[in-house]
């Protein structure tokens, strides 16, 4: 898991995958799973900082990243098979 700040998520998200970020070089291709958005710099740096310095929030954003991703358990239609009911 990757966390850092940007103003422009696209054109660093590009950056990483193509190798060109130093710090993460060695641990490419990236896959986008999770961002939160601020209007203010100075507080994306504190909620970086509040999930690298404190072990429980890296550990809480985990689980909850983690739970967003396990396969969901659905009855006999997946949400594919609805979504493609209702656009006919």
């Amino acid at each position: 898991m990757y966390i850092g700040y940007t103003a422009d998520l696209r054109s660093r998200f590009r950056e990483h995958n193509q190798g060109l970020s130093q710090a993460t070089r060695h641990r490419q291709p990236f896959d986008l799973v999770y961002y939160e958005a601020f209007k203010a710099k100075k507080d994306a740096v504190v909620r970086e900082r509040m999930i690298k310095q404190y072990k429980q929030g890296y550990t809480n954003l985990k689980k909850r990243i983690s739970a967003s991703l396990e396969p969901r358990k659905w009855g006999e239609e997946s949400p594919d098979t609805i979504l493609n009911q209702e656009s006919r």
